[in-house]
């Protein structure tokens, strides 16, 4: 137990980091989201067709395989990317797909009488768009937004393999010295549970508040 303590201010500090790509990510991957799903709803074919082909791929593949494809794949056109920002970039492409899927389904959810009423008030579709369907769309999506942020903090854990020094990757490295993984695992679990746990009361308390303000 006591390396465990030993190792605790380490941990915390590789949990930061942690905490840092899963925010990142999510906040680069919501606007990948917000751009896919609105080409996945247009009558642009080209655009919808380049929307589809992007989601398809990112959800047809691991996360871990992107993730290689990032910081081993791309410098062999010339594209060298450091450990830390090759993560955020791989998971922000993969929480952008699999969101985009969810927000695409939000939007279709709320009735199309609305944007014909925006239309008859002089609106284009952008500004509808903008100004009436988004906002709704967004409530309905938070649940979803969420639990893939709850995911989010965890998949972090997959960057370890690009020497990301996450929480994960610190564990692994203490465990090399001091050779008690069990503890120093387990502390390592008991953080990323923690963790989700904190975020998971400010997820729900946003959720019931918009969902007070929809009903108000």
């Amino acid at each position: 137990m006591e390396h465990v303590i030993i190792a605790l201010p380490f941990l915390l500090k590789a949990t930061l980091i942690t905490v840092f790509l899963a925010v990142v990510s999510m906040a680069i991957g919501l606007v990948l989201e917000l751009f896919t799903a609105l080409m996945r709803v247009s009558k642009n074919k080209i655009l919808y067709n380049i929307a589809s082909v992007y989601v398809s791929a990112i959800r047809g593949t691991p996360l871990l395989v992107q993730i290689y494809l990032v910081y081993f794949g791309l410098p062999q056109i010339g594209i060298t990317l450091g450990p830390l920002l090759s993560g955020i970039i791989a998971l922000s492409i993969n929480t952008g797909a699999y969101l985009s899927e969810s927000f695409r389904a939000a939007i279709l959810s709320v009735d199309k009488g609305q944007m014909e009423a925006s239309q008859s008030l002089g609106m284009t579709n952008g500004q509808a768009m903008r100004r009436i369907i988004l906002p709704q769309s967004i409530r309905t999506a938070i649940p979803t937004i969420g639990n893939a942020y709850i995911g989010l903090i965890k998949d972090t854990s997959l960057v370890s393999v690009i020497t990301v020094t996450e929480l994960l990757y610190q564990t692994t490295l203490i465990v090399a010295k001091t050779f008690k993984p069990l503890s120093l695992y387990m502390a390592a679990a008991v953080i990323y549970w923690v963790v989700c746990t904190f975020f998971v009361i400010i997820l729900n308390r946003l959720e019931k508040r918009t969902s007070r303000h929809v009903k108000q």
